[in-house]
């Protein structure tokens, strides 16, 4: 097997974020507590005596249940749980993938495909996002480039990590076209969708729109809890199965707190109520995150659909994996380069938190940015 390379993001993100004093890399929103989470409806007693067991490994009947429901016409026996959205994208691709396989995979993107994609299968050709007028937009042409014969898998995030951007009906058919011409699986990483910026509409998925589909999707994002480590696919009942077979090999079951919780938190209404709090926060601290970019004659930035996530590019005399350093150097904010989610300009700034801190935090930035324009 190929040597696994290095996750730049995940271990840049990993080493940093609790030792700056502002941590902007993160991508989601506030987190919630069980307490915010269980409400006053719920059984809190019975909770707190769940014996600390073993789960099915597939999670609960009841927890799939809730999860299917958001996908349409999906049943419990197409879903799976496991430790997180990046296990779900890990064993999705290991079932997919065969030696000889390639992986087509836009950019920019949350990049762990590109390590995997050279692990299970030969190589990763990548297709991308451009800028489009006040949007990024699905660039066709290289999507056409990257998907041939022996693409096996095309992989797209969408919403998308880094930029916010939701894919158009248009956009959506242009990727399931061109997979059906070579007969390729499409993994749709859904992680944003629920945190849409402008609409109470939750952006579509891919599930249902062709038969060979994997939606991978969690709690961490748009449900705003990413200590839970609940992760799911949502997939053809035959690669269900193999995706079972890798999970024996890892984690073997979801944790049985996350497992309940999940079964909880999926139902219906609470579901609606979550996504809910997490667009209150996004929609609240966009704007004054908006009015900073305004201030900035250097950052070039496009509003996001989703996601509390703002993605700009750079107009300065460095890369900006240089700019992020020295920013985390000078200033002790951390941010996430462009250069980590496979483009070569850009920086992301997570805005889903306290928006007092969130513009302490750029305005150290700020001082940076000046002293390097001069």
């Amino acid at each position: 097997m190929t040597k696994i390379p290095l996750f730049e993001m995940e271990r840049y993100q990993s080493t940093y974020w609790h030792v700056v004093a502002h941590d902007l890399s993160e991508s989601g929103v506030l987190p919630m507590t069980i307490r915010d989470l269980l409400g006053p409806a719920a059984d809190a007693e019975a909770f707190l005596s769940t014996a600390l067991g073993y789960p099915l490994s597939e999670g609960a009947l009841a927890s799939r249940d809730a999860i299917a429901d958001w996908y349409p016409n999906a049943t419990a026996d197409n879903v799976t749980m496991m430790n997180g959205g990046s296990e779900a994208n890990m064993l999705t691709l290991w079932s997919l993938l065969r030696p000889d396989d390639r992986l087509a995979f836009m950019v920019p993107n949350y990049s762990q495909g590109v390590g995997l994609g050279a692990v299970f299968g030969k190589a990763v050709d990548t297709f991308r996002l451009v800028p489009d007028g006040e949007r990024w937009a699905l660039d066709l042409d290289s999507l056409d480039d990257a998907v041939g014969k022996r693409t096996r898998v095309i992989m797209v995030c969408n919403p998308n990590n880094p930029t916010g951007a939701v894919l158009t009906e248009g956009e959506m058919e242009a990727v399931i076209e061109v997979a059906d011409r070579t007969g390729a699986w499409i993994v749709a990483d859904e992680i944003y969708r629920g945190a849409e910026v402008d609409s109470d509409v939750t952006s579509p998925t891919f599930w249902g729109r062709y038969e060979r589909v994997v939606v991978t999707s969690g709690l961490s994002k748009a449900f705003a809890m990413p200590g839970l480590r609940v992760g799911w696919a949502v997939a053809p009942t035959k690669i269900i199965e193999r995706i079972w077979r890798h999970h024996d090999y890892t984690t073997l079951t979801p944790g049985i707190v996350g497992d309940q919780l999940t079964g909880w938190a999926m139902q219906a209404g609470i579901r609606e109520a979550i996504l809910g709090r997490t667009r209150a926060i996004i929609r609240a601290n966009l704007p004054a995150i908006e009015g900073w970019f305004a201030s900035q004659p250097a950052l070039n930035y496009r509003r996001p659909a989703a996601g509390a996530i703002a993605f700009a590019q750079v107009d300065l005399p460095l890369t900006t994996r240089e700019l992020v350093e020295r920013i985390r150097e000078e200033r002790s904010v951390l941010l996430v380069p462009g250069e980590m989610f496979g483009i070569d300009n850009g920086i992301r700034i997570g805005f889903g938190y306290r928006i007092d801190e969130t513009l302490q935090a750029l305005s150290l930035v700020s001082e940076t940015l000046a002293a390097i324009a001069g």
